[in-house]
């Protein structure tokens, strides 16, 4: 569905021009990202995993929406978080590999944002990663749907295809009955998903081309001010090519 506030790689887009291949399965919504977002962007009505046949449980705020059934007996221990995972309607669905979907060859930056299901997404796009250079993918640390891959699940798969983890942001909730400053939404102390950035291992970035070094650096500076390792892949570009864009970038930072 489409994302409320600021695309996760607005800067980016904003700085660069970048072709933008999205999925929303409802054909009625996917018609109108396709007439409004603009010619950069293109959104196929697929839903993303493992190839595999699937049930799609909607849930009644349509952002917690999952592949995965939710997970109540965790869900109800929270502030506010067990009403909007009700299941309203559940629909067999077909899922497509982004291995098998030839407009997502060649991509450079992946944003996976899927509710418990990311682990299926990697699992079907193993020929995709070997092109990936950044992953920006939603984890969770608890199981807010039932039988869902955690973290630690995806973080082992993503670091075996070649990523090193990078950053994390975090987001939690509240156990009841405590409420803090009178605000049931203020997190005290348990973590529940968070937003985590892997990146191609730094210690390999000799095996990357001049051209994936310069987009590397390029998506590191622009989208995550990742300013020293985006200097980095720029030494290793150097290295590569005889230039000089790791000197001239590191004059330009202490100079701004």
């Amino acid at each position: 569905m489409p994302v409320s506030g600021p695309e996760p790689y607005e800067l980016l887009v904003s700085a660069v021009p970048c072709e933008i291949v999205g999925f929303e399965p409802t054909p009625g919504v996917c018609e109108e990202l396709n007439r409004t977002k603009g010619p950069r962007h293109k959104y196929l009505p697929h839903v993303v995993g493992d190839g595999s046949l699937r049930t799609f449980h909607e849930t009644q705020s349509p952002v917690n929406s999952s592949l995965f059934e939710p997970n109540f007996a965790p869900l109800e221990k929270f502030h506010q978080m067990a009403p909007v995972f009700h299941v309203i309607r559940k629909s067999p669905v077909q899922t497509v590999r982004l291995d098998d979907i030839p407009e997502t060859q060649g991509v450079d930056f992946l944003k996976v944002d899927v509710q418990g299901a990311e682990l299926l997404v990697f699992s079907g796009a193993r020929e995709r990663l070997k092109d990936a250079l950044v992953i920006h993918t939603e984890v969770e640390f608890a199981p807010l749907y039932k039988n869902q891959p955690l973290f630690a699940d995806v973080d082992i798969f993503i670091r075996s295809q070649g990523f090193a983890f990078h950053k994390l942001s975090y987001y939690g909730g509240t156990f009841r009955p405590l409420i803090f400053y009178n605000n049931a939404n203020v997190t005290v102390s348990q973590l529940l998903w968070g937003d985590a950035v892997y990146v191609r291992d730094f210690m390999d970035f000799e095996s990357l081309s001049p051209e994936a070094l310069l987009k590397l650096a390029v998506i590191l500076h622009e989208n995550y001010k990742s300013y020293d390792l985006a200097a980095v892949a720029l030494g290793a570009l150097d290295q590569k090519t005889g230039m000089r864009l790791q000197p001239e970038y590191l004059r330009r930072l202490m100079t701004a």
